[in-house]
């Protein structure tokens, strides 16, 4: 087995024995009787709440309407602040007339303005992914910002003197330099999306989505298909950060030598 695999084992074997711990705790906790066993279900009765969900295919249903909201959100949010970010981080003056805005809009909670766009543009929908959308924007524009910013301004002199256009300096010095913050921006912005987007199918009246399902849940006092729609939503994650994020992480920095693996 080469070192890659053994590190890739290794950190499976480490996320696998952290799951069955969690799930050990969790089986003490609902055979405490500190609660109900209706809103303390052990770990049968989450798993038969599972294999229903997924042989009549409600979960996979709720969850593709959620990631869809996230997925879509993610990326309007992408194709705004990747440029915008890079333009603030190059122009004091755009820097100076955005960075004033976008400080005062941050600390808005998303769910705040969910009310708003019903009122704009209805139940449904558009006003869930609205609100992802503007939960996702401001985590990967500070990143992209910070990312520019933080590239050593003698690269860029230096690639200007080799005579260097602009396509070249943003493509092989620019967009490099700033990618492991685009990456953590990326990365915060599907947290914070996926924060959002639980409430906001709640409040937008959605019919399908994880939100729905677990607020549906709650109503019905249905413990174990809402501990179900919580699971799911982990899961994604994970795969998210294992599939996805981390492969880009290894086709980029950590090949380009900006980050390192070697970690124990």
């Amino acid at each position: 087995m080469t070192m890659t695999g053994a590190r890739r084992a290794k950190r499976i074997v480490r996320g696998v024995v952290g799951v069955m711990a969690i799930a050990a705790l969790w089986q003490v906790f609902a055979g405490s009787a500190l609660f109900p066993a209706a809103l303390s279900p052990d770990l049968p009765a989450i798993g038969r709440a599972l294999r229903v969900a997924l042989v009549d295919g409600t979960l996979v249903h709720h969850a593709a309407y959620t990631l869809g909201r996230v997925l879509l959100a993610l990326t309007m949010a992408a194709v705004l602040t990747i440029p915008l970010g890079i333009w603030m981080a190059r122009s004091a003056r755009v820097e100076g007339f955005l960075l004033p805005l976008v400080s005062s809009m941050m600390p808005i909670p998303s769910l705040a303005l969910v009310p708003l766009f019903i009122l704009w543009f209805g139940l449904g929908n558009v006003t869930a992914v609205l609100a992802v959308f503007y939960a996702a924007t401001f985590p990967l524009l500070y990143n992209v910002w910070t990312g520019v910013r933080s590239i050593d301004p003698i690269l860029i002199r230096s690639a200007r003197s080799m005579g260097s256009t602009r396509r070249q300096l943003f493509w092989k010095v620019i967009l490099p330099g700033a990618l492991p913050y685009v990456i953590t921006g990326i990365r915060q912005s599907f947290g914070r999306a996926w924060i959002s987007v639980i409430g906001a199918e709640l409040l937008s009246g959605t019919e399908w989505g994880l939100g729905r399902l677990i607020f549906d849940s709650r109503e019905y006092l249905k413990t174990d298909v809402l501990i179900v729609a919580l699971l799911a939503i982990g899961g994604i994650g994970v795969a998210f950060e294992t599939i996805v994020f981390r492969s880009i992480d290894t086709r980029t920095v950590v090949r380009w030598g900006m980050i390192s693996e070697d970690r124990k």
